[in-house]
C-alpha cells in the first residue's frame, strides 16, 4: 500500500509545473533566455540593471500556433526584442504576428517601438495607452476596455482587465488550449516575500483584484509571474496573502 501511495504521489508531482518546466533555458544572449513550458508556449526571460534592485530578470510569454506567434510583454529594450524576434524567425521558423503588454512599465513594453516598426499588430488595455501617452512613451495601435478576444489560427487568446494591483492598468492573459495564465507583475513567485515595486500600484484594490483572478481561472495549470519562477494557482493565493498583509 505504501508503495502504491508513493507511486501515486510521484505521478501527481510530475503533472505539476515543476516537472513541465524541467527543460533548461536556452541562452540566446547574455541578457536573454528562452524557456519551453509546453508544446506551444515559451517564457522569454530578459535581464536589465535597475536602480535600487540591481540586475533584474523579467518574464514574457510567447504562444505559438504553427509558424505564427503572439508575444505577451517584450524584453526590456528594443535591442533585446530584436534579438528575440530574430531568433524566433531564423532558428525556430516562427513569426510574431501580434503583441499585448501586461501594463505600461519598461519590462512589459520596452521593445514596442521595434514591434511597430515591423508592422506587428499591437493591442493593449486603453488605460495602458492613456498612461503611455501621458508619459510620452510608445503605445499600441489598438485598445480595449474590460476584455479582448484574439485568435492565433484556431487557438483562442483572452485578455482581461481585472482591476488595479501592481499598476492601475495591469491585465491578465489566458490561453485556454494550454491552460496558461499570464498575470505578469501583479502575481509574485513563491519565493517572493513582498509585492515588489508598488510605486504605481493600488494597494487598496490589490486583494480584490487577485480574488477576481483566483475565482476566474480555477483551471489554470501554469501561472507565470512577471518575475521569478512559474508555478500553479498557488502563486495566486500566495500573492493574495502578501496583499492582505498590507
Amino acid at each position: 500500500m505504501n508503495k502504491a501511495i508513493l507511486i501515486f504521489a510521484i505521478v501527481l508531482i510530475c503533472k505539476s509545473v515543476s516537472c513541465q518546466n524541467n527543460n533548461k533555458p536556452v541562452l540566446i544572449s547574455s541578457d536573454l533566455e528562452l524557456l519551453k513550458i509546453s508544446d506551444n508556449a515559451y517564457i522569454h526571460i530578459s535581464y536589465a540593471s535597475v536602480s535600487k534592485y540591481g540586475r533584474v530578470a523579467a518574464n514574457g510569454l510567447i504562444f505559438i500556433n504553427g509558424k505564427e506567434a503572439f508575444l505577451f510583454d517584450t524584453p526590456w529594450t528594443d535591442s533585446l526584442t530584436r534579438i528575440l524576434i530574430t531568433y524566433l524567425d531564423e532558428t525556430m521558423g516562427v513569426r510574431i504576428v501580434g503583441f499585448v503588454p501586461n501594463h505600461w512599465h519598461e519590462d512589459c513594453m520596452g521593445g514596442i517601438a521595434l514591434l511597430k516598426s515591423r508592422g506587428i499588430n499591437t493591442y493593449a488595455n486603453q488605460k495602458t495607452i492613456d498612461i503611455a501617452k501621458s508619459k510620452n512613451l510608445s503605445f499600441t495601435d489598438n485598445g480595449f476596455s474590460d476584455s479582448l478576444s484574439l485568435s492565433l489560427g484556431d487557438k483562442a487568446i483572452k485578455c482581461y482587465f481585472p482591476g488595479a494591483a501592481h499598476s492601475k492598468d495591469n491585465i491578465v492573459v489566458w490561453i485556454p488550449s494550454e491552460k496558461i495564465l499570464f498575470p505578469g507583475c501583479m502575481v509574485k513567485s513563491m519565493n517572493a516575500n513582498d509585492l515588489g515595486n508598488i510605486a504605481d500600484g493600488d494597494l487598496k484594490a490589490y486583494p480584490a483584484t487577485i480574488n477576481w483572478v483566483i475565482e476566474k481561472f480555477t483551471t489554470a495549470k501554469i501561472v507565470i509571474p512577471g518575475h521569478g519562477s512559474a508555478g500553479g494557482t498557488e502563486l495566486l493565493t500566495h500573492t493574495r496573502s502578501l496583499a492582505l498583509k498590507l
